[in-house]
């Protein structure tokens, strides 16, 4: 395949005669055994001299390796000339953020177990809860820590998994073929614009295959909806842990300084009497504010609530729950002091509760300032407070005498106040703890037993995983192209970033489930954040992307060179979190998605388009209403019009929905993701049509030389060498008449298959 013309390359200094439009690559980097009279140096040096400095810079060798370089030449309708750079690389992302996102789980895990161990004895029924709490974790740490320790292993000599290992029972959190796909072009009018798309094996689970069928089908066979009345989020969980320390913090220390007031009162020493008091002071209000949590009182709303549902009565003890029956109705019990006092619950109960420990200090701080000769002084509390404590304790007050002599006088008068105040901690410090011990459970519950049985959580992180790799190495190199766009930067930190994933799998036989098990990955990726932040040094380790958080709330740390850093804007510098939007729209383009739409079913890819088209819409109305002076932003209606059109067209392998999408999320500076079974074959077709596209509508490249490119980018670009890489062979997967079936620009030329 050869072109002839007399041009100049990019430097205006080498002269280049005849130019094979065929594969290279960079030097060193790969084995090629393109002869060398198919290679063109002058051209590659060229070419490769434009981008050396940003190609070669640490942030770029951080996150890219074993990169395989083509360049062409091809003509423009002006009959003029484009230099295309056409570059894969793998990533060390490939292993790095699984062995990251399972130490994550691990250490989640482990902490979720120690959490429940430290709520102390528990009746029968939620001990039962715990234990199955502690063994669901246990088995997860187990397995993600013998996972771990393989990757270790495998990650030291490699950062790519290839198809053939793709049901590695080790490798299932690692994304399958995982690669950038980049390509630069300079042309007359242009010169140093890149495109690129990450492209990988569909994320599932192929270890555990896909027989009972995906996540989305298992999630909903093995999951009960729960009662939304007494579901808990992370951060009430956490709260509850919180209030639990404080409580274990502050009674001791409330007890402590009443027994030394009391100590202190046979001393006579009115100044020292006063500092002992105000401690005590100081640290019941601190206990009091710290009860006075509208979390404690919902939550025994809900123990009451689940006990009725369950036709238990329930009992609350200075160490947790108890559920028991009783003949006469369901009943709220609480303890004290070994005795159960029977009473109907009351939602003002809890109110109560922490008020009387409030009152009860007044009437030791009242009773001080009469042991002190005060007692004429005005007092902060009020005639019903006042009243209150006389019901509280009446021989304490009425004892009282005149005289204030005696020492034992003084420890007489304030005893009973003391053994009060002690009292009324215990009843709140009981029934905060019961409260909060059932939010810490219900937590931990809902976190592991009701995701389900072990074998699918493990499904579930391992999909996740292999999403967050490709979409994290995506977003990645979105942002190193885009630094200098002040506009991409802002749209980040204001509407955050569009994350478009392209499938061609089928809804036949095997691939409906990984087309489930992609849908619930893909989704997943909404909980996630990233947010940049400047990396220690500029060594390559420093630069790679760091997680952080918890299963429920994910952060990815972008790091950058200082001086790139500071060469930010401030509300990226000051570390805003940049929220992630997935997307995912899958066409079918094989002889299985012939049969299925034919004899199965496409109602999948029907609602996950129907779906990823509202939630592109969502995300397109945002950036217009917060960026609206954004370049281009005003003409993304006509596309998001036709691609609705599209998606709602009844029509076989309706590949327009793909080329729509892409289009549109090109447009909003998105991250592109494509993918089929194991990202050879069908993902080959996808990649190399996109490019010759954007070459045709943004570069002018010839009409005439449109089928040329794209066959030349078939058999001789770096999507072969990706199928050497991973089979052993320069040849597609795709037989004669397998290809009759497939859309006709996603067929391969002749020679290239079989």
């Amino acid at each position: 395949m050869r072109e002839r013309a007399n041009c100049r390359t990019m430097d205006g200094v080498n002269e280049v005669g005849e130019v094979k439009v065929s594969r290279l690559q960079v030097e060193g980097e790969s084995g090629d055994k393109t002869p060398p009279e198919h290679k063109c140096p002058a051209l590659c040096d060229s070419l490769h001299g434009s981008v050396h400095d940003k190609e070669n810079s640490p942030m770029m060798r951080a996150v890219l390796c074993a990169q395989v370089c083509k360049v062409y030449r091809f003509q423009t309708e002006d009959q003029r000339w484009l230099l295309v750079r056409e570059q894969m690389s793998e990533t060390p992302l490939s292993f790095s953020l699984p062995k990251q996102l399972l130490s994550a789980l691990i250490r989640e895990h482990m902490s979720r177990v120690q959490e429940v161990k430290e709520l102390g004895d528990l009746s029968p029924h939620w001990d039962g809860l715990r234990h199955d709490v502690i063994g669901h974790c246990g088995h997860l740490i187990g397995c993600y820590q013998e996972t771990l320790t393989e990757l270790d292993k495998l990650s030291a000599s490699s950062c790519f998994k290839s198809s053939s290992s793709k049901s590695d029972k080790h490798l299932q959190f690692v994304p399958t073929n995982l690669h950038s796909q980049r390509m630069e072009v300079n042309g007359p009018d242009s010169s140093g614009v890149w495109y690129e798309v990450i492209t990988f094996g569909a994320p599932a689970d192929h270890h555990r295959a896909f027989k009972h069928g995906g996540l989305k089908r298992l999630l909903s066979r093995h999951i009960p909806p729960r009662d939304s009345s007494i579901s808990y989020s992370e951060d009430e969980s956490s709260r509850a842990r919180e209030l639990l320390a404080s409580v274990a913090q502050l009674q001791p220390l409330v007890f402590g300084l009443a027994e030394e007031l009391l100590a202190v009162s046979l001393e006579l020493n009115a100044g020292r009497l006063q500092q002992v008091l105000d401690g005590l002071v100081q640290q019941t209000e601190q206990f009091v504010h710290a009860l006075k949590d509208e979390l404690v009182k919902s939550a025994l709303l809900a123990i009451h609530s689940q006990c009725l549902a369950n036709s238990n009565s329930c009992h609350v003890h200075s160490n947790g729950l108890i559920c028991d029956y009783n003949q006469e109705g369901p009943t709220l019990l609480w303890q004290q002091d070994g005795d159960r006092q029977d009473v109907e619950y009351d939602e003002e109960e809890w109110d109560r509760a922490w008020a009387n420990v409030a009152m009860s200090l007044n009437c030791i701080v009242a009773m001080v300032d009469r042991l002190q000769g005060r007692e004429d002084r005005p007092q902060e509390m009020t005639s019903s407070e006042q009243q209150e404590a006389t019901g509280a304790d009446t021989n304490s007050q009425h004892t009282a005498s005149s005289s204030f002599c005696s020492a034992s006088s003084w420890q007489e008068q304030l005893l009973p106040l003391v053994v009060t105040l002690r009292d009324c901690v215990r009843e709140a410090v009981a029934k905060a703890r019961a409260a909060m011990t059932f939010v810490v459970l219900q937590g931990a519950v809902a976190a592991t037993v009701e995701r389900g049985p072990p074998q699918i959580v493990q499904r579930h992180h391992a999909v996740f995983s292999q999403a967050l790799s490709a979409a994290v190495c995506g977003f990645t190199l979105k942002l190193y192209g885009g630094l200098e766009d002040p506009d991409f930067l802002q749209q980040l930190h204001s509407v955050g970033v569009l994350v478009q994933f392209e499938g061609l799998l089928s809804t036949y036989g095997d691939e409906v489930g990984m087309l489930e098990d992609m849908e619930v990955g893909v989704a997943d990726l909404s909980r996630v954040m990233f947010a940049v932040t400047e990396a220690k040094s500029e060594q390559l380790d420093d630069l790679l992307p760091t997680l952080t958080g918890t299963w429920s709330s994910l952060v990815v740390e972008v790091p950058l060179p200082p001086e790139t850093f500071g060469s930010l804007p401030q509300e990226v510098k000051e570390g805003r979190l940049i929220q992630v939007h997935p997307v995912l729209f899958n066409i079918g383009i094989n002889q299985q998605q012939s049969l299925a739409e034919r004899f199965g079913d496409s109602s999948l890819q029907e609602r996950v388009n129907q779906q990823s088209c509202e939630r592109l819409q969502s995300y397109c109305s945002a950036l217009r209403d917060k960026l609206p002076e954004m370049a281009g932003i005003q003409s993304l209606s006509d596309l998001l019009s036709s691609l609705h059109r599209s998606v709602e067209t009844r029509k076989r392998k309706n590949v327009e929905v793909l080329w729509l999408a892409a289009a549109v999320c090109r447009k909003v500076n998105g991250v592109r993701l494509t993918s089929c079974k194991s990202a050879k074959d069908r993902t080959a077709m996808s990649v190399t049509l996109e490019q010759c596209v954007l070459l045709r509508e943004r570069h002018t490249l010839g009409q005439q030389h449109f089928s040329t490119a794209l066959d030349c980018m078939r058999r001789d670009g770096c999507r072969m060498e990706n199928v050497q890489k991973n089979v052993g062979s320069r040849k597609f997967a795709f037989s004669s008449v397998q290809l009759l079936t497939f859309p006709k620009l996603y067929r391969p030329p002749d020679g290239s298959f079989g």
